[in-house]
């Protein structure tokens, strides 16, 4: 593949509590010059990202329940309505992971259910927390997910204990089937990690490295 190519899969991200505007800024730069698929922010910059990239195809993408997914539904729902009346165009949420791990399955689908209601026919990503959980649990996830209506299953929000495994995604892969999107997120800094993300059946990769990734 082509650096060109690797950046179309790249959320080009920058999530840590101390990013400043003027990382933002950066961050929206070189998604616009390399061609990344979006940006991925917290919600605090999505109005800011939306005004840097509004002459590109760059899309703005936000986190919700962001990183423990042990806020509440409606409050989940609400942080998505509030990003995407700012603009945004796509949102990572993360799952009540302790509900998923205690088999509470009605609850997961209903959390997820709630927030893709919230997000209509925007993309909606489900965060599952991969390496807190087991093979069975994360296949369980993935169809809970699937359930639901939203779009992508992704590994990791990269503040937990581990990311992306090419274990985790191609599980994952082989469990959504061919229409859900995959996105492999966490630890991910060079281009061989990501095309082997890829090769496992990520249709999406969140990094931080997005640049040394495809080598600019």
């Amino acid at each position: 593949m082509t650096p060109a190519e690797i950046a179309a899969y790249i959320d080009h991200t920058a999530l840590k509590p101390e990013t400043r505007a003027v990382q933002i800024d950066a961050l929206c730069a070189e998604a616009a010059s390399h061609g990344f698929k979006s940006v991925c922010v917290n919600a605090l910059h999505v109005p800011r990202a939306v005004k840097a990239l509004a002459q590109s195809d760059v899309l703005v993408c936000t986190v919700v329940g962001f990183p423990l997914g042990a806020s509440p539904s409606e409050v989940k729902a609400a942080e998505a309505r509030w990003a995407i009346a700012q603009g945004a165009r796509e949102i990572d949420m993360v799952i009540p992971v302790g509900a998923l791990i205690d088999g509470d399955l009605d609850a997961v689908r209903e959390d997820i259910a709630t927030v893709k209601a919230a997000c209509g026919p925007l993309c909606l990503k489900v965060i599952l927390e991969t390496c807190l959980l087991t093979g069975a649990q994360i296949a369980t996830g993935c169809h809970l997910a699937k359930d639901a209506g939203a779009d992508f299953v992704k590994t990791s929000t990269g503040f937990s204990s581990g990311g992306a495994t090419i274990e985790a995604v191609s599980l994952m892969r082989k469990t959504v089937g061919p229409e859900m999107g995959v996105k492999a997120s966490g630890g991910i800094s060079t281009t061989a990690e990501a095309l082997a993300m890829i090769a496992a059946g990520a249709s999406r990769i969140g990094a931080s490295k997005s640049l040394a990734i495809i080598g600019a």
